[in-house]
């Protein structure tokens, strides 16, 4: 089992993003805290955890003694393995040496740094705290204290060149991090972003390019040394991540803070994603989690599919035949024949995968497994 903790605060709101996230005050983020805690002691049922997974937001604008209190109450109404993966997402300018230091004494063991790009006038435009000198100090002060570090890098900005993509890698080579996340540029309602856009003022590179630029960085990543284990993540032997592993295979995961989502097998589940009234609800004693969803046996296939594709090593007929009784060639035949035709899935023995190009057009593919 997992657990999803989510932090809302943030000490500016960037331009691209459309999380659920605001700049709050030392008061609201302790008031949040204590709601969080409330919450955790109330769902707690002694499962076992395998990882756990704080995100935002950004989780380092929190103090050592909040986190601590969430870690205490984690550890109080669950059973955290020994061995458990424990990630904490940070963006440069919200730590130092010290800060690290006491994320690693309330044992986390992995980092995911917010860096996004390595050039100063592109992080200008998304709004970022950062420059690239406050990037690269903080990868190489996070490698001092944890052996599992990732970052985040962004592609299809505005302004964006390949050139300026093939910087940003060779900059990734030289920092030794252990795992990448790629992004391409979402532009979603709600955000700066899409206002620009609406108002013609934000200019993104055309498709082709935005394609290039993902054909390079998908191309140069394993030339470096990172496999890709997923359609848009990379890692260095043994440094996959878990946690993310376990949403793709459809383990159970609890969700805890405002807007988080959990999965018990069966059940879908969503908290309330204002903070005030997650707060508020809380402090009065009442439930911040309504069901979203009734997974169905139809439903939990279809996903068995299109989660599992997004792996490079795909998903195997025979696990889906012990799970669900039924032959994936009958269920799913039409959608596997057709991609197979387009050259965008594989049949290798047992596994069904997405092919090279099926990587780069994945949503399509996963659109034919919906029933």
């Amino acid at each position: 089992m997992m657990i999803y903790v989510h932090i809302p605060f943030c000490v500016r709101k960037c331009h691209y993003c459309a999380f659920n996230s605001k700049v709050g005050g030392a008061a609201e983020r302790a008031a949040y805290v204590d709601a969080l805690t409330r919450e955790i002691n109330l769902r707690g049922d002694d499962s076992a955890v395998e990882t756990i997974y704080f995100g935002g937001g950004t989780p380092t604008t929190l103090t050592l003694a909040e986190l601590e209190k969430i870690i205490g109450a984690l550890r109080t109404a669950f059973t955290v393995d020994d061995n458990a993966e424990i990630t904490i997402e940070a963006n440069p300018g919200t730590v130092d040496a010290t800060y690290l230091r006491g994320l690693k004494s309330l044992c986390f063991n992995r980092l995911s740094l917010g860096v996004q790009s390595f050039n100063d006038a592109l992080l200008k435009i998304l709004g970022r705290i950062h420059d690239s000198r406050a990037a690269i100090q903080t990868v190489e002060l996070a490698k001092i204290f944890f052996a599992n570090v990732s970052v985040d890098l962004m592609y299809g900005l505005p302004n964006q060149t390949l050139e300026d993509v093939r910087r940003d890698l060779e900059r990734i080579d030289g920092l030794g991090v252990q795992h990448v996340s790629l992004y391409g540029l979402e532009v979603e309602d709600g955000t700066k972003f899409f206002e620009l856009a609406r108002a013609g003022r934000l200019a993104l590179p055309d498709d082709d390019t935005a394609a290039d630029m993902y054909d390079l960085i998908t191309t140069t990543l394993p030339a470096l040394g990172f496999k890709r284990y997923e359609i848009s993540n990379f890692a260095r032997e043994n440094f996959f991540s878990r946690h993310n592993v376990g949403y793709w295979t459809g383990k159970r995961y609890f969700g805890f803070g405002a807007g988080a989502h959990g999965f018990d097998g069966k059940l879908r589940t969503s908290n309330v994603r204002d903070v005030a009234t997650y707060i508020e609800r809380l402090n009065a004693g009442l439930s911040v989690s309504t069901v979203e969803e009734v997974v169905t046996r139809r439903a939990a296939m279809e996903e068995f599919c299109f989660l599992g594709l997004r792996m490079t090593d795909g998903i195997s007929a025979r696990v889906f035949a012990e799970k669900f009784g039924a032959n994936i060639f009958d269920v799913f035949g039409a959608a596997i024949d057709d991609n197979r035709r387009r050259g965008l899935l594989a049949v290798d023995g047992d596994k069904i995968f997405l092919t090279a190009r099926g990587m780069a057009l994945g949503n399509a593919v996963f659109a034919d497994f919906l029933l």
